[in-house]
């Protein structure tokens, strides 16, 4: 079967596997202390054309979310979410387990803005309640929304205006940054967040997650962390060299912007056909508005989630697209369409 379902069902780019074998029986240093890794931190130097921040390989999203989060507030600190972020429904209470709540925030759009916290931090005014410290997004969130650089300088500024720490959950990061104009550069990520990682996992990588830390309050004694929460790998160079491939040219944005580019050819096809669409999404993950009677034929052929209930007899679907989406699945998931609709 076709999957539609997710953007890390396949393995790995080639020429990270190609780079693993070729240095697999080389000697390096442990805990990410190795050469690769040590490329990688220069080459990311250069991109965002500063020294003045810290790189930690963490194996997974969650992980690197619950490291972060739980590393960075005190005990009576809460941080802020979209009711759709990761942290909020899909990591089975990580954060909450480490003792600090997650105060939810209704978005459609899966977004956050200044205007929308506010309220938030005038109802927890004093020490009977949780301090909201810490402001969670993703870069793309959860339905396919990218944060634009004037909405991430905006949120900047309010978080520092507010003392709050603005954190990016970059899982797609990659897919946010070749969604097209007015998209962020990691220049802007670094310059507007004050913690982002980098997802190697959803962008054609084994597993990884690159974790960068700019603000340097939140800098000191951070490793020390990172081996008490168990990420510190100590075969971290597997991660390294993948990074360091990754981002030795551009392949890291060739492979999300071709992630873009069928999730946006297929959103084009299904319009034609009539379709409309839950939200509007620039990057590789659509929400197409579907018969339940279509949905339940075409899951019988691919895979792919049912999202919500939309009016009676409808549903919308998430159809997610990866570096490895070839143009005939798309076709063939198009045409499938094109054939039930018309008898549907």
């Amino acid at each position: 079967m076709i999957s539609f379902k997710n953007d890390y069902s396949e393995g790995a780019h080639p020429d990270i596997l190609k780079a693993i074998t070729e240095n697999n029986a080389f000697q390096e240093e442990g805990y990410g202390l190795d050469r690769h890794t040590k490329a990688f931190h220069e080459n990311l130097k250069k991109r965002i054309g500063s020294e003045d921040f810290d790189v930690h390989l963490i194996s997974g999203g969650t992980q690197t979310n619950l490291l972060v989060i739980s590393s960075f507030l005190r005990p009576h600190e809460a941080c802020i979410a979209a009711d759709s972020g990761h942290i909020s429904t899909h990591e089975t209470g990580a954060i909450e387990a480490t003792g600090h709540k997650v105060v939810t925030i209704p978005s459609r759009d899966g977004k956050l803005a200044p205007e929308m916290i506010k309220p938030v931090l005038v109802y927890h005014h004093f020490e009977h309640m949780v301090k909201p410290k810490l402001v969670y997004i993703s870069n793309t969130t959860e339905v396919g929304t990218v944060y634009s650089v004037k909405e991430m300088e905006a949120l900047s500024r309010f978080c520092r205006e507010q003392g709050l720490i603005l954190y990016v959950d970059g899982a797609r990061l990659g897919a946010a940054m070749t969604s097209g104009e007015g998209a962020p550069t990691l220049k802007d990520m670094a310059r507007y967040a004050d913690a982002f990682f980098i997802g190697g996992t959803k962008n054609g990588a084994l597993f990884g997650e690159a974790l960068v830390i700019v603000n340097h309050d939140l800098k000191e004694e951070f490793r020390f962390l990172v081996k008490q929460r168990g990420a510190l790998l100590a075969k971290g160079w597997v991660t390294g060299i993948q990074f360091r491939e990754l981002f030795k040219d551009n392949l890291y944005f060739d492979l999300a912007g071709h992630a873009n580019e069928m999730a946006q050819y297929l959103a084009e096809g299904l319009k034609t056909l009539g379709c409309p669409f839950l939200v509007d999404s620039p990057s590789n993950q659509i929400f197409p508005i579907l018969p339940d009677k279509v949905i339940e034929k075409l899951l019988e052929e691919f895979q792919f989630y049912i999202w919500e209930k939309a009016e009676k007899g409808f549903s919308a679907v998430r159809l997610i697209t990866s570096w490895a989406t070839e143009k005939t699945s798309v076709d063939l998931f198009l045409s499938r369409c094109r054939e039930l609709l018309q008898k549907s």
